[in-house]
């Protein structure tokens, strides 16, 4: 799917060390994603989504991602959209379930050792009256 379309970009100044340059240019991308009013998820999906991002989506269904890593605002941006997708691809993800297998024959034998190795370093430490 293409969220390109739906996606909102604000800019604004980033924060941290970088000298005059960080003072003079917005570099900061907040992507805002809105979930509620989304064309391209179904209801379902909505639903998944809002649960599983957490405190990236507020109040209003609006999944908020922030970058301000890269020096120039194409390169936050190119960032971000790609946490976006990931974070996409992570939550529609199908679960796997888990398949019940049973012990290795060498695992019970490992086991077995250690137990015997064990009681024979407490039977050592007992005192005979």
């Amino acid at each position: 799917m293409q969220f390109d379309t739906e996606f909102t970009f604000k800019l604004s100044r980033s924060g941290g060390a970088g000298g005059q340059n960080v003072n003079k240019v917005s570099t900061k991308v907040m992507l805002e994603f809105d979930v509620q009013n989304s064309a391209l998820l179904s209801e379902e999906q909505k639903v998944l989504l809002i649960e599983k991002s957490g405190k990236k989506v507020n109040q209003s269904g609006v999944l908020q991602l922030i970058s301000q890593t890269e020096r120039t605002q194409l390169g936050n941006r190119e960032v971000v959209v790609k946490r976006f997708y990931a974070l996409i691809k992570k939550i529609f993800a199908p679960i796997k379930s888990r398949k019940a297998t049973r012990p290795t024959k060498s695992s019970k034998e490992k086991r077995l050792t250690t137990k015997k190795r064990d009681a024979e370093i407490k039977k050592a430490r007992r005192k005979d009256w």
